[in-house]
This record gives structure tokens, C-alpha cells and sequence, in this order.
């Protein structure tokens, strides 16, 4: 693998609500950067109700970074970050986070970050998913599952997102395993409302692979659109 030091932009991954594929979406892009010779590696920097995501990055980057360094801030209750710290007199700053994120950046030559939950999450007190978001300064990618809802979904995290002055965004839409009559034309309605923003689209990729033989395997099927993500 190439461990050139050169520096890539951060690429964060955010959805339209949580259960849109966004660990699935990380784990393939992943996978692909380090195929291609990339020194990437991934984090999640909050977690709750289960670790199960933490241990699929954790595989993929070859145990370069321990559960702990993918997945700093973990809380067993599924809640929200802020909600399940605060039932644990816990009290995370914003510059905690960042503290723990440049940390992985300087060991590696991309970073992906996996959000939790959507855009207006609180993460801690007084700051959100969008907070953390701004302060990095990175590529944002949303992922957005297609089916119906999404069009509007999508427009409301773009618009707050560009309403923060962050422009390097790309839209991800995921195919979803029963689609409805929406489905057919999501991706293409969402590109004409969306003329400056680069929208993607990937098919149905199956039950939500667990193991990383599965990851590799579908992250070649859908290798030239996972190009398109870092730009």
C-alpha cells in the first residue's frame, strides 16, 4: 500500500436520519481507497446501543487503529450522544473531538469520519453533527436511502449545510431492498434541484454485509461510482 503523506481532505459521512446506510457506504469507500493504494483509514467518532460498526471498520483497516481510536465516545443506550452523556454526568467538548479526530488524521493519508444519526444530532452541550462538520472543514457526503421522503430529506441537509458556507458536497442515494413508486425517479428529480451538487446513485446491495469478504466483494462491483466520491 502507497504511505505517501500526502494530505487528502477530510470526507465526512452524514445522512438524512440514522439506518440510511451510512456505515455501509463507509466500510465500501473504505475498502476502495485502500485497494487503490490509499493510506485511508475511518472513524466513528460516537456510537450508541452497539458497537457492531466500530468492529466492521476495525477489520477493513486491518487493525491499524483500535476500537477505542475508531470509536472514542461509545454509550451502551441508544440515544442520541448528548442524551446518553448526560445520563452518565459525562461531559464531551467539541474540541475533545477534534483533538481526537486530528490524532487519526496525521497517522494516515485519507481520513472518513462516520456521523451519527443526521445533521442536527447533538453530539454534546451547544454543539451538533453540523458543529463538528463546520469546524473540520471537509468533503461532506450524504447518504440518503430511496425511497419516499427522500427528496425532501435531502434538500433540507443541503440547504443547512451550504447555509454553513460548505460547498464540497456530494449526494449519495442508496437503493433500498423494496423500493416504491418513488424510487424509479429519486435520483434523477434530486439532480435537477440540485444542478451544483454531484448526485450518486448505488443499486440494492444485498443484506447488509458482516463480514469483509462481502465488503470486497461489493465494493468491486461498484468500484467506478465509489471513485467518484473523493473528487
Amino acid at each position: 500500500m502507497n504511505r505517501s503523506t500526502a494530505k487528502r481532505p477530510v470526507i465526512f459521512i452524514t445522512g438524512t436520519d440514522t439506518g440510511v446506510g451510512k456505515t455501509l457506504l463507509t466500510s465500501l469507500l473504505l475498502q476502495h481507497l485502500r485497494r487503490k493504494g490509499c493510506h485511508a483509514l475511518a472513524m466513528k467518532p460516537f456510537c450508541s446501543g452497539s458497537r457492531a460498526d466500530v468492529r466492521k471498520l476495525h477489520a477493513i483497516q486491518d487493525g491499524e487503529l483500535t476500537p477505542d481510536e475508531i470509536n472514542p465516545y461509545f454509550f451502551k443506550e441508544p440515544l442520541a450522544p448528548w442524551v446518553a452523556a448526560r445520563k452518565h454526568r459525562r461531559a464531551i467538548t467539541l474540541r475533545q473531538v477534534l483533538h481526537r479526530i486530528h490524532r487519526v488524521e496525521k497517522q494516515c493519508e485519507q481520513l472518513i469520519i462516520e456521523g451519527v444519526g443526521g445533521l442536527l444530532v447533538p453530539l454534546g452541550e451547544r454543539y451538533t453533527v453540523a458543529d463538528l462538520i463546520t469546524e473540520l472543514d471537509c468533503k461532506v457526503v450524504v447518504v440518503v436511502a430511496n425511497r419516499l421522503g427522500m427528496i425532501n430529506h435531502a434538500l433540507l441537509t443541503i440547504q443547512a449545510l451550504q447555509h454553513r458556507g460548505i460547498r464540497n458536497l456530494t449526494v449519495v442515494v442508496m437503493a433500498v431492498g423494496r423500493p416504491d413508486p418513488s424510487s424509479e425517479s429519486n435520483a434523477r428529480i434530486l439532480a435537477e434541484l440540485l444542478p451544483r451538487v454531484p448526485v450518486l446513485k448505488l443499486g440494492f446491495l444485498g443484506p447488509t454485509p458482516n463480514e469483509r469478504e462481502a465488503v470486497k466483494a461489493i465494493e468491486k462491483k461498484f468500484a467506478k461510482t465509489l471513485a467518484q466520491i473523493p473528487g
